[in-house]
């Protein structure tokens, strides 16, 4: 039976989307733990590898688990979009095996060698490493640019016909930067470039960057598309329903970066909360961010809710709230820092976010050690920063660690 994608309610999307009676009528898709299938006869066989009959054929290629999953947040991420025809927006996702996998499928999917990538400073460590590291092996380099100057973007893309993919993350990590997707994506398309948003921090539930006619959307489903922290997984959806079907899905398929059935397991049972679960760390954040603002222990505090955030007029405008992510500098720089994770008793100190729970890092010293240091301090990352992800917790038990933390 076909999935039932007629809800129109986010929420309802988020518990029925995708969803298919199983044949043995179970309520929640079943952990599909299976490596292969079997076919039915030779004849049938050929029909599933050539496309003519849709299946399932290898555990790489597919999985029922894994496809409930993937048409679930292809459905929130098309959330009453509409096409260039006025129809309901379709889009195509596939799920991977991380964060990093989705951006590898999209970035060695789009661009060969001799091609250039043109993308913004404060990038994930990883996301930072595999554009600087691992692509020029490839012959595929990156033009850094401030994405906040439209002027110079448009200018550095204008005088270089080898530049073919965008890639935008906003919310930016650490610093919480926050670019406008309407006006760079424009740009991007005047000049028929792909563009290709992390929409890892903000979710389907608080930014669509589908409504600015961008090309591809990635996440990190480990972070609060889960929701948990019980799995790591990645998501890349796509526009282009036919590129998705055909080069990207190869290029994901001979990668091998493909997720299994029981994260997409514990994915899907995440995503079934993902509205709850964000509103209450937006509230959360919100407190939390008013709280560091104020207190005479805090030099600085990135949070786009804050009216003095440089982004904070373009973060309301194109996001639903401003997130549950924010990132602070203590007075004291570095010592202030490792005391303060070193004196938490509420607030876990560990990498990754969007959990239920409040997770706390230094970015300096884990996610982004592999950016040069020079580098890092440019993009703002200083020895000092703390980024925190607000969790789920009593928000008086929150507030009271930070203070006696900072104390």
């Amino acid at each position: 039976m076909a999935a039932n994608n007629n809800h129109t309610g986010f929420d309802t999307i988020c518990l029925h989307g995708g969803h298919s009676q199983e044949s043995n009528r179970a309520h929640l898709t079943p952990i599909y733990a299976s490596s292969t299938y079997v076919y039915d006869s030779a004849e049938q066989a050929t029909a599933l590898f050539t496309g003519q009959e849709k299946g399932y054929i290898y555990g790489r290629w597919g999985n029922p688990t894994i496809t409930e999953a993937e048409e679930k947040i292809a459905l929130l991420e098309a959330y009453s979009l509409t096409d260039k025809s006025g129809g309901p927006l379709k889009l195509k996702a596939i799920l991977h095996a991380s964060g990093m996998a989705a951006i590898s499928t999209v970035l060695m999917g789009t661009l060969k060698a001799g091609d250039k990538i043109i993308t913004h400073q404060s990038l994930y460590g990883g996301t930072h490493e595999i554009i600087e590291r691992i692509l020029p092996d490839f012959g595929i380099t990156a033009t850094i640019v401030d994405f906040h100057d439209l002027a110079q973007t448009a200018a550095m893309i204008a005088a270089d016909a080898s530049i073919k993919l965008m890639y935008i993350e906003t919310p930016a990590n650490p610093t919480l930067q926050c670019l406008d997707i309407e006006a760079l994506s424009s740009l991007a398309k005047n000049h028929n470039l792909l563009v290709c948003v992390d929409n890892t921090f903000a979710t389907p539930y608080l930014q669509q960057p589908f409504a600015f006619d961008v090309d591809f959307v990635v996440h990190s489903t480990t972070k609060f598309l889960n929701g948990h922290g019980t799995a790591v997984g990645g998501v890349l959806i796509g526009r282009d329903i036919a590129l998705m079907s055909s080069k990207i899905t190869k290029t994901h398929r001979l990668l091998g970066g493909n997720s299994n059935a029981f994260d997409a397991f514990l994915l899907t049972n995440g995503l079934r909360t993902l509205s709850l679960r964000m509103d209450r760390h937006c509230q959360n954040a919100e407190k939390v961010a008013a709280f560091l603002h104020a207190h005479e222990g805090v030099a600085q505090v990135n949070y786009l809710g804050l009216a003095d955030h440089p982004d904070h007029v373009v973060a309301m405008r194109q996001m639903k709230h401003p997130g549950a992510m924010l990132s602070f500098e203590l007075k004291g720089g570095l010592d202030a820092g490792v005391k303060f994770i070193n004196s938490l008793k509420v607030c876990t100190h560990a990498v990754s976010l969007g959990t239920c729970d409040t997770l706390v890092s230094h970015p300096a010293t884990t996610t982004h050690m592999g950016v040069p240091r020079d580098l890092r301090l440019q993009y703002g990352i200083t020895d000092g920063l703390i980024r925190m992800s607000v969790g789920l917790e009593n928000i008086d038990d929150i507030l009271r660690d930070l203070d006696q933390a900072i104390q």
